[in-house]
């Protein structure tokens, strides 16, 4: 069944459709959490929220558009989200160090992930570039497909896949440099 249909049968109540849908977009929207939060719960949290809005939200969606975009600027809101609550709990937890006047231990890691090379890469990153990045380079989208899932222009898109890439590219050299 295509995409369009699937989407009129769950505004008629069918909710066995939107779990098609959601078969259809999750391990790409999964992909993408974990390439922008870089932990895999995290971002198992962020594609259940970004679908439990999308199908509360399905009546709202404009047909004419392109659903899998609508649906990654909602996932993308929510890994921002993600990404905003973990900055604050790791800046309490630097207060109550400071204020237990204990030694201070090594700085604990905002983005665990897998140590592999490519995670270290992406956590070069800042969310907005690893998104297009994602989207780039795994889905194939063009500077106005991104532009239309991070609600920004083109040519901003273009600038932060830029600047992803030459920063992708200066680690890779410096790295090879010193080998």
């Amino acid at each position: 069944m295509e995409e369009k249909q699937l989407i009129r049968s769950c505004l008629q109540g069918n909710e066995e459709d939107f779990k098609k849908i959601m078969d259809m977009y999750s391990p790409k929207a999964m992909a993408m959490a974990v390439n922008i939060l870089g932990n895999r719960d995290d971002a198992e949290d962020a594609c259940q929220d970004a679908f439990l809005h999308a199908y509360l939200n399905l009546a709202r969606f404009d047909q004419e558009r392109n659903f899998k975009n609508w649906l990654y600027s909602i996932l993308y809101r929510r890994c921002l989200d993600q990404l905003r609550r973990r900055r604050r709990v790791f800046v309490l937890f630097q207060k109550l160090q400071r204020e237990s006047s204990a030694p201070p231990s090594s700085k604990p890691d905002p983005c665990p992930g897998e140590d592999g090379l490519p995670s270290q890469l992406l956590h070069l990153l800042k969310p907005k570039e690893r998104t297009v990045l994602c989207l780039w380079a795994n889905e194939g989208y063009t500077s106005q497909e991104i532009a239309e899932v991070l609600r920004c222009s083109a040519s901003t898109a273009r600038v932060h896949l830029f600047q992803a890439r030459r920063k992708i590219k200066k680690a890779l050299e410096k790295r090879d440099a010193s080998l």
